[in-house]
């Protein structure tokens, strides 16, 4: 079995690459990045020789299609932007593609290619990464017992334990990050999306234990994009995403000073894009994951409150992930859960344990009680209260 990481050298794919050599389910494991040092680096971390590192630019699809070709799996780690590119490689090559979000507007454009999957007898998933990912598999299992659905509200939050950590550090893309905090949030309100300003909404929300109380706001997501159509049959009105925890506002200050723009400007006679320096700056002071020799211990909580009826009684769920760091291995609770996630999507597929074809969001195709049972495995704790319905009966050999 191959599997191919697409960015697997950025700060979410090489956890990814690290959790699939660990698992050992895969008799070949190709990182391809853009960034061949940063491809190399994920490789070698691995201590794996069954794991090599490749050159590759995404944009050429001559290139994509002969990295993709002979694969098993492709997870795709790239910037969003890029996702529907990887899916044409993908379809072209007939090889099952995961992604780890798509800030809602790309995700609804990726399902709109759903019939052409079909067709094609593949399968593509986007977002089965952390947020949105679990967050999907969860909201979805926890309604699973449900005569109906009024509302799916989301909120994550975060918080950073690391003595004497850095003031300032991306463990997630900062260029989506910027998006986050620039383009309206789409929220699912009365049946029907409505855009709200980024950072609107705020909210004080007691998270579980090691969070606590986080102000959380309403930002642009990938849940809202499926979860209402995947609960549609349920009648469901409401759904958003609110997020929050330290450097939130940090990036919003960024973004209203017009660092996240992409449009040109002229100093000193030289053209500058805003963004694009941006990301140079923030690459030249090592503040894309943790600094040199320093495991931070973030954790990281998602909340899914779940309203509903069963027998004609009201029903309040609340579907919670706790997300911890893995410092052995220097990867924070972001980088983590996303990795982890994307790699037991992976194993899931090839094992047969998903059987759907065309492009499917994770809650409508990823079977929650091997899911689960993997990321226990991993230390990441999911439950579903009060009371939780029976978990669906794993299939045997799934989950390590």
């Amino acid at each position: 079995m191959e599997a191919v990481v697409l960015g697997g050298g950025g700060l979410t794919g090489r956890c990814t690459v690290r959790d699939l050599a660990h698992g050992g389910r895969f008799d070949r494991i190709r990182v391809a990045d853009l960034d061949l040092g940063l491809a190399e680096a994920a490789a070698a971390a691995t201590g794996s020789d069954r794991v090599t590192a490749e050159k590759l630019d995404v944009r050429d699809p001559s290139a994509l299609r002969g990295v993709l070709n002979g694969a098993d799996v492709c997870v795709n780690a790239v910037q969003y932007t890029f996702n529907l590119a990887v899916m044409e490689g993908c379809l072209a090559e007939a090889v099952p593609y995961l992604d780890f979000g798509g800030l809602f507007h790309t995700t609804r454009r990726q399902l709109a290619e759903d019939s052409r999957f079909r067709d094609a007898g593949v399968l593509a998933i986007p977002g089965l990464g952390q947020v949105p990912g679990v967050s999907n598999v969860l909201a979805f299992e926890a309604t699973r017992d449900l005569d109906t659905v009024e509302s799916v509200v989301i909120r994550d939050g975060w918080r950073d334990f690391t003595p004497n950590g850095p003031e300032v550090v991306f463990t997630w893309s900062p260029s989506t990050f910027l998006d986050e905090m620039m383009l309206d949030a789409m929220v699912f309100e009365n049946g029907a999306y409505r855009p709200h300003p980024p950072m609107s909404g705020a909210e004080e929300f007691e998270f579980p234990a090691p969070v606590g109380r986080t102000t959380v706001y309403r930002t642009l997501h990938s849940e809202p994009a499926t979860l209402p159509e995947s609960l549609a049959g349920k009648g469901l009105r409401h759904c958003e995403w609110k997020e929050g925890g330290p450097g939130i506002e940090v990036l919003r200050t960024m973004a209203k000073l017009g660092l996240g723009s992409e449009t040109a400007l002229e100093v000193r006679g030289q053209t500058v894009v805003p963004r694009e320096f941006l990301l140079a700056l923030l690459k030249r002071e090592k503040l894309l994951g943790a600094p040199e020799g320093v495991h931070l211990l973030d954790w990281e909580v998602c909340d899914i409150e779940v309203r509903g009826t069963q027998g004609g009684s009201p029903v309040v769920r609340h579907a919670q992930a706790r997300f911890p760091p893995r410092p052995e291995w220097g990867f924070t609770a972001t980088e983590y859960a996303v990795g982890v996630a994307g790699a037991i999507g992976a194993e899931l597929i090839v094992e047969g344990a998903v059987t759907e074809t065309g492009v499917v969001p994770p809650e409508r195709c990823i079977p929650a009680g091997p899911f689960r049972a993997a990321l226990a495995a991993r230390g990441i704790e999911t439950t579903i209260t009060p009371p939780e319905p029976p978990l669906r009966t794993p299939v045997p050999g799934t989950v390590r």
